[in-house]
């Protein structure tokens, strides 16, 4: 099995989230806000799934692909690595995984920030390997 670059990798991930708002999400250009929150939920979850692939194979804090690791432990393998990655990613764990992926918050500002946060993460593993 061919390995994948997971720089380009996670950014397949970005893509494939932005497609999910752009052809299914219904903005309301007066509102900025997305009609359906399922999309937003779903668009989240892709961006978090992507920059997750990209920290396990920056930082291979997975030991074994039957246990679930905790956002601590990526967080903790970050801290002693790169303190600005580590502020990107509790900022966009709150903002990608939370807020977008979990509450599904429709405001386009809040989606657009949390694109922009999983790319600041992405260009920020791409200097550590």
């Amino acid at each position: 099995m061919e390995k994948k670059d997971p720089i380009e990798e996670a950014r397949r991930y970005v893509d494939n989230a932005k497609s999910l708002l752009i052809n299914n999400g219904e903005l309301d250009e007066e509102t900025h806000l997305y009609g359906d929150r399922k999309y937003v939920k779903m668009a989240g979850n892709t961006l978090w799934c992507g920059v997750l692939y990209l920290l396990d194979a920056v930082f291979h804090v997975r030991k074994d692909r039957r246990t679930r690791v905790h956002i601590e432990d990526y967080k903790e393998a970050i801290n002693k690595r790169d303190g600005k990655l580590a502020k990107l990613v509790n900022t966009g764990y709150e903002n990608i995984h939370l807020i977008m992926g979990y509450d599904g918050n429709p405001s386009k500002g809040v989606c657009d920030s949390g694109f922009r946060m999983a790319n600041d993460i992405i260009d920020r593993c791409a200097r550590l390997i």
